[in-house]
């Protein structure tokens, strides 16, 4: 099982080089982020599935989510839920 660290405290993250971050969201260990060019990042706790990614891995970096990317949705926000995410194409 992956370790992954909660923070109770804010903390720095590393994102993709020139990634403006229009919108932020946070679930209970999970948190998404919108960016300026429509493309949806995510990281923390998977289990259920709520990072988007297709599986229930659990993730320390951000992630792209590529499904949105690959059918050519443009993400306008993002809701985090206890063990949820939604997103408005």
């Amino acid at each position: 099982a992956a370790f992954i660290s909660i923070q109770a405290f804010p903390a720095l993250l590393d994102l993709p080089q020139d990634l403006e971050v229009s919108a932020v969201s946070c679930g209970s260990r999970h948190t998404a982020v919108v960016t300026r060019g429509g493309e949806l990042y995510t990281w923390g706790w998977g289990k259920y599935g709520q990072l988007g990614h297709g599986n229930n891995i659990s993730s320390d970096q951000a992630r792209r989510v590529e499904h949105l990317v690959a059918e050519g949705l443009r993400v306008e926000e993002v809701v985090c839920g206890p063990w949820t995410t939604y997103v408005r194409v």
